[in-house]
């Protein structure tokens, strides 16, 4: 007769497939909402299916109420978090759940060391070289190093994204500093090495409760310097490393605690992080070892010896009446200026008019992978709407107007010469339109620090000032035509 504990191992397949449907769901924004919901509900399962296992053990589970609690507690703690962040601070809001992954992995991870071999009935397996000795350990030590490694690297990570902090007991803000010399790589390298050479060493004495915490110290310290150095413009790159990492520590996990559906899930969320890592690396023309250890654009920024007039909103308009095409290009002072409603009062405006507008979607525009896309979903942009970039650069040609807001090393042209910190970036065609109008504060360079000659061209219209203020002026000007 089958046992029941076998028969509850379906729920973990079930688990794991609604875990593959919701990753493929979120490749798109149309269906990520479903996917999102198909991870839950995997995850909900996995919970369940966990819990009466344990049950259905010998000795059962011993203290209900503190499963309970937990699950209540985080139940209320994401909805809280979930249901009350503004979508421009959805950034940071992933940066610190991927670090809610790490601190996970990394908790169970320290708990099982802490509660096996520091026990006295414990005995160290001789040789030590054992399989049944040596993956689980092994798998703790791995699951410690990146689980907290991860969890201070996505903390250092929303605060760089947040642009600083508040001094707890004070209202001092502190802006959060981007510091890496090149010696730093180095003390990185040491810190990685005495991490693992640390692991191992836990094989001939894994009680040892020196080891044990100096594991969680060098982790949590490499996390930091692995991410201070990182610049802003890099942090897309960032967010979806550590999302990997995040997964990597799951499975790890899954290891150490015995659990098929946590190595799936862990696996799953590891290989699509670094996927996702690989693809913004590839729309920024970086490679992921130059993120991680070399500056982007240098220390230097290109000085600034040529002026550009302004334009009025008043002007944009009358050159906007009678266009028939207009494409949209956000960038990340959409998401400073929080204008993306009033972006998509523009684009209903000149639908009115029967102009065709669409927008087009650099892959490292903001500050996390698909950033453009939730802002711009909030204000209820339709979803078919947003166009990628390779999809939509061969219809700037045709276009009458680009309206470019908050971008700028996205669309410089000093990408195309192939030298430079932009030398190869692939980029917006904005500059093929016949009119391009780009609102920004100033004509300060962007973080590669390289002057973009966009904003010199005789058809370009600079509107300077905050993103905001200048579409409401746009859009009351275009409305008294």
């Amino acid at each position: 007769m089958v046992e029941v504990s076998s028969l509850l191992d379906i729920g973990y397949l079930i688990s794991a497939t609604l875990f593959i449907f919701g990753i493929k769901m979120l490749g798109s924004p149309k269906t990520a909402p479903k996917g999102n919901m198909y991870g839950a509900l995997g995850m909900f399962v996995a919970v369940i299916v966990t819990v009466l296992k344990m049950q259905l053990s010998d000795g059962g589970i011993e203290g209900w109420m503190w499963i309970i609690l937990g699950l209540g507690l985080g139940a209320a703690i994401g909805y809280w978090m979930a249901t009350t962040v503004e979508m421009t601070g959805m950034p940071e809001l992933v940066a610190l759940f991927n670090g809610f992954g790490g601190a996970a992995s990394a908790l169970v991870a320290l708990s099982e060391a802490l509660k096996v071999y520091t026990s006295e009935t414990y005995e160290l397996a001789t040789p030590i070289f054992q399989v049944y000795h040596l993956i689980p350990i092994l798998a703790i030590g791995a699951s410690a190093l990146v689980g907290w490694m991860t969890l201070t690297g996505s903390l250092v990570a929303m605060f760089k994204l947040k642009g600083g902090f508040t001094i707890p007991f004070t209202e001092k803000w502190v802006r959060f500093p981007t510091w890496g010399p090149s010696w730093l790589n180095y003390v990185k390298s040491g810190l990685f090495l005495g991490g693992l050479i640390m692991i191992i060493m836990t094989l001939n004495d894994p009680g040892n409760l020196g080891l044990i915490y100096g594991i969680v110290g060098v982790s949590c310290l490499l996390g930091i310097l692995f991410v201070l150095p990182i610049g802003g413009a890099d942090m897309p790159v960032v967010v979806s490393l550590l999302n990997s990492l995040s997964g990597i520590a799951a499975a790890f996990t899954g290891f150490v605690v015995g659990n098929t559906v946590l190595i799936i899930a862990g696996s799953m969320v590891g290989a699509a992080g670094l996927i996702l890592t690989f693809i913004m690396c590839k729309a920024m023309n970086r490679e992921l070892f130059d993120v991680l250890f070399k500056a982007f654009g240098g220390s230097t920024k290109e000085s600034l010896t040529r002026t550009k007039v302004g334009s009025d909103p008043e002007e944009v308009a009358m050159v906007l009446d009678g266009i028939s095409k207009c494409i949209i290009v956000p960038g990340y002072g959409m998401a400073v200026s929080q204008s993306q409603h009033l972006v998509k009062e523009f684009a209903d405006i000149l639908e009115e008019n029967d102009v065709d507008v669409s927008y087009a979607i650099h892959p490292v525009a903001g500050r996390m992978p698909g950033h453009m896309n939730v802002l711009l979903a909030e204000a209820n942009v339709p979803y078919e709407k947003l166009i990628e970039m390779d999809e939509i650069n061969s219809e700037f040609s045709e276009c009458d107007v680009a309206l470019v807001i908050g971008a700028n090393d996205t669309i410089n042209p000093a990408a195309r010469s192939g030298e430079g910190p932009l030398g190869g970036m692939p980029i917006i065609d904005a500059d093929k339109a016949g009119v391009v109008v780009i609102i920004k504060r100033s004509l300060s360079v962007g973080y590669a620090g390289v002057d973009n000659d966009l904003f010199y061209e005789d058809k370009t219209m600079m509107l300077f000032g905050d993103g905001k203020k200048m579409m409401t002026e746009l859009n009351s000007a275009l409305k008294e035509l």
